[in-house]
Formats: structure tokens, C-alpha cells, sequence
């Protein structure tokens, strides 16, 4: 978040090393680059020319530093790093403006740390010395942003937080945050740069990456108990919101699931966590099957059921699996857990479906009773998906299904229907955060275009979600950068997340009546193609359902040649 012109630089005193000797700023940026990072998304202020001429002096050098982009919002900058993780697997680097700037990104910063999504999340810091330093405060705001504790903003969400406060540290800090952020569990970090700090010589060498933990492994004996209940489970159920943040869970789960015949539901996943067409996949919801259920498998999710709604029988067990099955860092949760592992999922799956003993004749009859509720499923949800006037979120979803292709990675910020739009590949669905910080995905669609160029990349996105996300940045750097992306804004004028939660409480209030849509309405809203024409890409408002498949198909064609893509498509 930039800050106004207030007058001219003041020159600090002259360092005799500055042009001979690396600067804390340089160390810093070589640091990153020797730890991977590919990117710096970059929102600067007056606290960035220590790092503005660092960029420039290892660019004369031609040192392996990340390319710097200019992003011009910070939900933007943090959800470009979030989808490039998403896309690459490595974490990238985001350096925004002090105070202000820190407080802009926190949102999805706070996205990030619920999913577990590392990303090295740094600022500057209002310069501490009044003068005598290079770098010394220069501008009348240098007072003004100073803050007691500005890391505690953002400490709560984070893994680890420090404030840069020698030179020679530069290195080591950038070892440190990455080390911390990519420990399991993974998440974000913080890292405060004063301006003097990075503009002094720093006397030290880049850092190298250390290795780090392997992920924990599951406990032998624990894994033989689960694989007893399984064997004498008559109805097993898993469920599972992350599992398919390791592509190796997917292939694992799959084999699980197939060998042993526990059908499995995905709970509001953020990714894809098991093939579409996997004769397991039973939904994404676990009502009917919750109730029923003599075993439950929890794996890698915070939220298997809503215990006001429903909840697993008397007598069933309930088993937790993950990196951090009781989710330590959620200050109440409260789901039963009669075995937890604490383990990497991938090797937790395999190990199980290497130690179940299914007896196939007993499975038979559930194997037949799986696939009968499967296809009563499916032909509800071909039943959901008419045309209609106003369209339903239903119909959009399979229009996307239907012309996306198996290869196209997909950002859903709420409205996607998942049962409509079948994904088969791991990595190629990706849903927002738990925590449910609206403007994520456009900037997430943005960051794996960039890692994955040649992949179509789709962000569907609520009305608000777009909103939130700050699109003329979103789409300031689409073009600046030639990062073609398709958005569909499913547009009910409606943030339909407020009116739901109030028709859900009260059935029978005054706010039900005549679909009152108090502090829910967008209405009027404005013509969403028009920004993306704005910024040279190509926009189309859609209204008729028969008119949606075409538009779609004019919109990927664009994005192939180039131009970035918005549908603006008017729903119920």
C-alpha cells in the first residue's frame, strides 16, 4: 500500500563500503533466490529502496535473485503466492509496505495459515533512527507509522515472526523463515526490514537452504489398530477436505478406498482429493452415510460434520489422520477421536491399504450397495443441472465442467458446484481457504498461470468474492504481466454466504419473509465485463442459459491467444 509524495529524499551520510560491499538488502535477495523463490510480489513504499537498488545492483551482477513484480494490492500480491505454491509446491516471497502494507495483506495471510500454504510474508519498517544513518527517516509518514509491535498484527497467523536487526543477519533470517515455513505443518511467516538495517553493508554470504524435518511417519501399532477396525467395520466411511495437497494422498486414498470399499466424501475440499470417477467417491457431504457409520476416518479435515446438524451414531469410532489431526492451532474444536495419528497422510494411506486384510466376500454386498447409492447420486445431480431462467449455480458449474477440459486448473472462491464440474487430475482443483477471506482466488488464478503457463487456468468467483479481490489490480497485472486467465462471476447480486447463515437461524423471522436481503444485497450490480475491456482482455455479459456454452468456448478461445477472459454470468 503506497504512500503519497511528501517531498524530496533526504540523502543519508555516505558508507565508503556501500559500492563495494553487498548490502543487508542484496544478501536478502540473493538469500531468497538460493532458497528457491522464484518471485518477489512487491507492493512498495518508502521503506523499499534499500531493496529497489539491491534488485537493480544484483541485476548489473547477474546474482540468481527472484524477479520482483509489481502488484498493486496486497490480497492480490499474497493470493499470486498462495496459487503459485498451489501450482509449484515451493514458496514464494511477498514484501509490502510497512504498517499499512501488512495490514492490507493479512487477510490472506490468515487464508494461507488455515490452509497451510507456506509463503515468506515480509515489510519494511518505518526507519527507527530520526538521522545519522543511511536510511534515516525522510519523509513526515516515517513518524507516523512507526508502531510499538507491528508484528503483532499479523502473529496470530503466522508460524514465526522476527525483525531484522543487524546486517550480517540478512542470510540467516531468510534461512530461518523458510526453514519455519516449510516444517510440517507448513504455513506463513513474517519477516519486519528496516530500511537501515537492509541499506547497511552486510559483511556476510548468502544463505543456503538446511534440511529440514521429514514429515512425521506413521505409528506401526497405530496403523495396525486402524487397519482391525477397518476389517471389521460393516460401514466405514472416510472423510477428507485436504488430503489432496500431496498428489501422492490421492493415488494412496484411491487404492484404499477401491481395495477395502469405504466410500469416501469430500467435506468442503480445497482441493481434489479423489477422482470424480472413482467408484468410491460418494459426494461431498457425509449425510446419509454419517448416520449409519460404525467407523469414521477423519483425514486431514477441520470440519467433517456440523455437530448441531448431525453427527456419527452411538457406538461408531471415530479415527483422525494428519499432519496435525487435532488441528492445534483452532482455539475450540470438539469432534470425538478414538485413535489419532499424527502423520503424513500419503505414507499414512499407504501403510493402511498394505496392512487391511479385506475379506472380499464380505465386502461384496457393500461394494453392490456403494454403487447403487453412487448413481442414485449422479442422477440427482443431473437432475439439478437444468437450464432455466434466471440460471443456477448448478447449470453454470456443468457448463464449466463441460468445456474446461481434464487439464485446466481450477480457483473456486464459493459458487462452484463440484458435483457438476468432475475433475479427474490432482492439482487441477483448488478451493479457498477454511478460514474464508473473500478475495483470494483471483489472485490465486493469477500466481499458477504464472508458474504454469501453458495450463488454462479458470477462477470462478461469487460476485462478492470479486469484489473483495480488488479486481483492477487483479487485472492490471494479467495484463501487464500476459497472464490470460478465464474468470466466471457468478453474479446473484447477493453475498449469498450472509443469506443463508440468516435464513438458517431463522426459518420462521422476519428476515425470511419475501427473501428480505438485508446486509446481503449487491444489488445494483455493475457491469463486470466492462473492467476486464478496460485492461484489453475480453468480457461478455451472459443472461440465458442456452447462450452460456458459447460464451465459454469464445472465452477459453481468447485466453489461448492470449487475452485474459471474464464472463459475467447473471444467476438466481
Amino acid at each position: 500500500m503506497g504512500s503519497p509524495s511528501n517531498g524530496g529524499l533526504a540523502r543519508g551520510p555516505a558508507d565508503p563500503r556501500a559500492t563495494t560491499v553487498r548490502s543487508a538488502a542484496e544478501i536478502y535477495l540473493e538469500s531468497l533466490g538460493a532458497h528457491g523463490v522464484d518471485y518477489l510480489f512487491a507492493n512498495a513504499g518508502t521503506d523499499f529502496p534499500p531493496i529497489v537498488e539491491g534488485l537493480a545492483r544484483g541485476a548489473e551482477r547477474g546474482a540468481r535473485i527472484p524477479r520482483a513484480l509489481v502488484v498493486p494490492h496486497e490480497n492480490i500480491a499474497v493470493g499470486m503466492a498462495h496459487g503459485y505454491y498451489n501450482a509449484t509446491g515451493r514458496p514464494q516471497a511477498v514484501m509490502v509496505h510497512v504498517n499499512v502494507g501488512t495490514a492490507n495483506g493479512i487477510n490472506c495471510i490468515i487464508n494461507a495459515a488455515r490452509d497451510n500454504v507456506p509463503i515468506l510474508y515480509s515489510s519494511g519498517r518505518t526507519p527507527a533512527t530520526e538521522s545519522g544513518k543511511l536510511g534515516s527517516r525522510s519523509r513526515f509518514i516515517h513518524w507516523a507509522q512507526e508502531m510499538f509491535d507491528q508484528a503483532a498484527m499479523v502473529r496470530e497467523s503466522v508460524k514465526w515472526d522476527y525483525e531484522l536487526r543487524y546486517p550480517e543477519q540478512a542470510g540467516d533470517v531468510v534461512a530461518r523463515a523458510w526453514e519455519q515455513a516449510m516444517t510440517h505443518p507448513r504455513g506463513p511467516v513474517y519477516t519486519a526490514l528496516p530500511r537501515e538495517a537492509l541499506a547497511a553493508p552486510a559483511g556476510a554470504e548468502p544463505s543456503r537452504p538446511r534440511a529440514l524435518p521429514a514429515a512425521p511417519h506413521p505409528d506401526p501399532a497405530a496403523v495396525t489398530e486402524l487397519a482391525g477396525w477397518i476389517a471389521r467395520a460393516e460401514n466405514p466411511l472416510i472423510i477428507t477436505a485436504g488430503a489432496g495437497r500431496d498428489e501422492r494422498a490421492v493415488e494412496a486414498l484411491a487404492r484404499l478406498a477401491e481395495r477395502c470399499a469405504i466410500p469416501v466424501t469430500q467435506t468442503a475440499p480445497r482441493y481434489l482429493c479423489l477422482p470424480s470417477s472413482h467408484p468410491m467417491h460418494l459426494g461431498y457431504w457425509p449425510t446419509p452415510l454419517l448416520g449409519t457409520a460404525d467407523l469414521v476416518i477423519v483425514l486431514d479435515c477441520d470440519v467433517p460434520w456440523i455437530p448441531s446438524q448431525e453427527s456419527p451414531p452411538p457406538g461408531c469410532r471415530v479415527a483422525n489422520v494428519g499432519i496435525d489431526p487435532a488441528f492445534a492451532r483452532y482455539p475450540m474444536r470438539s469432534f470425538p477421536s478414538d485413535l489419532s495419528i499424527a502423520a503424513d497422510p500419503a505414507a499414512t494411506l499407504a501403510a493402511l491399504a498394505e496392512a487391511a486384510r479385506p475379506d472380499e466376500k464380505r465386502l461384496a454386498a457393500r461394494r453392490a450397495r456403494l454403487a447403487v447409492a453412487r448413481e442414485a447420486l449422479r442422477s440427482k445431480w443431473r437432475a439439478d443441472a437444468k437450464p432455466g431462467a434466471p440460471m443456477s449455480f448448478a447449470w453454470v458449474s456443468r457448463c464449466i465442467g463441460e468445456a474446461k477440459g481434464d487439464d485446466a486448473i481450477v480457483f473456486n472462491e464459493y459458487p462452484l458446484r463440484q458435483e457438476q464440474c468432475p475433475f479427474e487430475r490432482p492439482g487441477t482443483f483448488f478451493h479457498n481457504s477454511p478460514a474464508g477471506g473473500l478475495g483470494w482466488g483471483l489472485g490465486a488464478a493469477l500466481g499458477a498461470k504464472l508458474a504454469r503457463r501453458e495450463r488454462t487456468v479458470i477462477a470462478t468467483l461469487g460476485d462478492g468474492a470479486y469484489i473483495f479481490a480488488n479486481p483492477t489490480a487483479g487485472h492490471w497485472v494479467a495484463a501487464a504481466y500476459e497472464l490470460p486467465i478465464l474468470v466466471v462471476v457468478f453474479n446473484n447480486a447477493l453475498w449469498g454466504a450472509v443469506r443463508r447463515a440468516t435464513s438458517g437461524m431463522y426459518k420462521g423471522g422476519v428476515s425470511a419473509r419475501d427473501d428480505w436481503r438485508g446486509l446481503a444485497s449487491l444489488a445494483p450490480a455493475p457491469a463486470y465485463e466492462k473492467l476486464v475491456e478496460a485492461h484489453g482482455g475480453h468480457g461478455e455479459r451472459v443472461e440465458r442459459a442456452e447462450d452460456l456454452p458459447a460464451a465459454l468456448e469464445r472465452a477459453l478461445a481468447a485466453t489461448r491467444k492470449g487475452q485474459q477472459a471474464l464472463l459475467n454470468v447473471i444467476c438466481e
